[in-house]
């Protein structure tokens, strides 16, 4: 698409990757709160999500995914 137009995919990558973000951040505060301090299997399982939705949007739009 354009420059700055994002087509459906993007816009539904981003709307995912935002959503893994929240979990992630959310189950972080959950864990801190009831003095958790070390990885749990769903922290790296929310982690590992984050990551491969990271993986489909542009660094442009918060993601890792280099260039076109």
């Amino acid at each position: 698409m354009g420059l700055f137009k994002k087509s459906p995919e993007e816009r539904a990558a981003i709307a995912e990757l935002k959503a893994a973000d929240a979990a992630l951040h959310a189950n972080q505060r959950r864990e801190e709160k009831a003095g958790i301090r070390e990885e749990t299997p769903e922290y790296l399982r929310l982690n590992a999500t984050a990551n491969e939705k990271a993986a489909k949007v542009s660094r442009w739009h918060g993601g890792t995914k280099r260039g076109r």
